[in-house]
């Protein structure tokens, strides 16, 4: 009987340590895997902060306004005048749609019933 004991144990301690062993190497790869995530997301903002750098640069108002002033006549540009901006008061606001009251229900009633 004590031997069947052993031999019990010893596969319980060999199933423990291949799980463990299997455990360990997942482990890994999952924290490589993290680790490759992480360099890539680094490289996405670094490509993100160039492209806004980018945007910044190529919308710079000088150059804005050198490029209105050679395309001016080509694109039939208007010149800005005071008179073409409006004031706040002016700007119509879409009106919000509220939706239908479907199932009302009477604070007051609601509230005699509690006393």
């Amino acid at each position: 009987m004590r031997s069947l004991i052993v031999v019990l144990t010893a596969a319980a301690v060999m199933t423990l340590v291949f799980w463990a062993y299997r455990e360990n190497y997942r482990t890994q790869a999952e924290l490589a895997e993290i680790r490759e995530l992480q360099s890539e997301i680094g490289q996405l903002r670094e490509n993100l902060g160039v492209l806004r750098a980018e945007w910044a640069y190529l919308n710079r108002p000088d150059r804005l306004r050198e490029l209105a002033d050679i395309n001016f006549e080509r694109l039939g540009l208007l010149p800005l005048e005071p008179r073409q901006f409006g004031g706040v008061s002016e700007v119509r606001y879409p009106a919000v749609a509220l939706p239908p009251i479907t199932e009302p229900v009477d604070t007051v009633a609601l509230g005699e019933a509690n006393e």
